[in-house]
């Protein structure tokens, strides 16, 4: 349970704040609505730019010190978001949160490896998903009461109380894991070495791309899920419940996955998945086409829990054939390719969420669009692989 603690504070901070976006947007007079989507990518982007360092950095210096810093820099965009007068300040709170975020939900799996292994790893591991995936659930829901509280300023103020304790219970209960003989060097070169073996690498690279692709499109919700819930359908105070049953549709499908890939190829059943989203938001275009862009309430949720069931399939599957050429450097390298991911969503995700217009168009085109391209990656990646193995089968012969 303190290792799923300190992994969820990376959702914690994304949805609890989602109810209150156009609180925020109002109060700071922004010009365009769409623009209180950077609140929730200048949380990614600093998370994406955390991840590059504290990988390597928990490898040098140990693991409890990395987390209790990052944790630190959490608090401290929390308090800057507390006491903000200006966009600019939110923004930087929320990329300061991001950044110190990405410190527990690195580490906390480098911990679990430092100390487990088999079914005791697969037992840890199996806990701190079934937290992470309640996260979202609840999040918008606690989010929404907090702001009847005491405003949006109250959600900062729970991230921040709620860190304290969690990072206390760590600094009390947990042992460093690192031994000191264990640890490494840190310099420049062995990080351009770890980002070199993935760049070289045809598997890691092309699904780090692939899984960049989609979470473009999976960000973009997250910065327009309250836009198009309140502006577009206007469900008042039930758009946490919606949010909540999307994130449930997606928690499913990635506990169903963890079945599914023992009988079934990994790569055949992404491919599956993928090509679904592309076809179910192709078809939903076509149906929306003739409502002006804004379908029924029903029809928008239809697709959406059809859409997030499918990356439910997807994401722990992409990043695991990504790390699986890497597995020699496996701690740092998933930092890399999640941070890697990361960058390339956001810019992505920032075009597509300034086309909101009142509708869903947007949304949907940005799923089509970036599916097409994310299938296609994942096809290049599998077409190139056979291509060499059969190469390597006529040298042998």
């Amino acid at each position: 349970m303190l290792i799923s603690s300190l992994s969820a504070i990376s959702a914690l901070g994304t949805d609890i704040l989602l109810p209150g976006l156009n609180l925020i947007s109002d109060e700071f007079h922004l010009p365009e609505p769409v623009d209180i989507q950077y609140a929730v990518s200048g949380f990614f982007l600093g998370m994406a730019l955390g991840q590059l360092f504290v990988g390597p950095l928990s490898d040098r210096f140990g693991r409890k010190p990395v987390v209790q810093v990052g944790y630190a820099v959490f608090v401290f965009g929390c308090a800057l978001s507390i006491f903000a007068q200006s966009w600019i300040a939110i923004i930087a709170a929320r990329f300061l949160q991001g950044l110190g975020a990405a410190a527990p939900r690195v580490v906390s799996m480098a911990i679990v490896r430092d100390e487990h292994d088999g079914t005791a790893m697969a037992r840890i591991l199996s806990i701190t998903m079934a937290v992470f995936i309640l996260v979202p659930i609840i999040a918008p829901a606690l989010g929404q009461g907090l702001i009847y509280l005491g405003g949006w300023r109250a959600t900062h103020v729970a991230l921040a109380v709620l860190s304290i304790l969690v990072v206390f219970w760590f600094t009390v209960r947990q042992p460093e894991t690192l031994q000191q003989e264990d640890r490494i060097s840190l310099g420049g070169w062995a990080i351009l070495s770890i980002v070199s073996q993935i760049l070289r690498s045809r598997q890691a690279f092309g699904y780090t791309v692939a899984l960049g692709l989609i979470t473009g499109a999976f960000v973009s919700y997250l910065s327009t899920a309250q836009a198009i819930f309140l502006g577009v359908f206007e469900t008042g105070d039930l758009f946490a419940f919606y949010f909540a049953l999307s994130a449930a549709s997606l928690g499913a499908a990635a506990l169903l996955n963890s079945w599914l890939v023992s009988r079934f190829d990994m790569v055949a059943l992404t491919k599956f998945a993928m090509l679904a989203i592309v076809g179910v938001s192709l078809a939903f275009l076509a149906v929306i086409a003739g409502q002006g862009g804004v379908p029924p309430l029903w029809q928008f949720m239809g697709w959406l829990l059809a859409v997030f069931f499918c990356l439910g399939l997807i994401y722990g599957n992409l990043q695991a054939l990504a790390l699986e050429p890497l597995g020699h450097i496996a701690g740092s390298a998933s930092a890399f390719v999640g941070s890697i991911s990361l960058l390339i969503s956001l810019p992505l995700s920032a075009v597509i969420s300034a086309q909101i217009n009142g509708t869903v168009y947007p949304l949907v085109t940005g799923f089509a669009l970036l599916g097409i391209g994310s299938a296609l990656v994942i096809w290049l990646v599998h077409f190139g692989q056979k291509i060499e193995r059969a190469e390597n089968e006529g040298e042998r012969q």
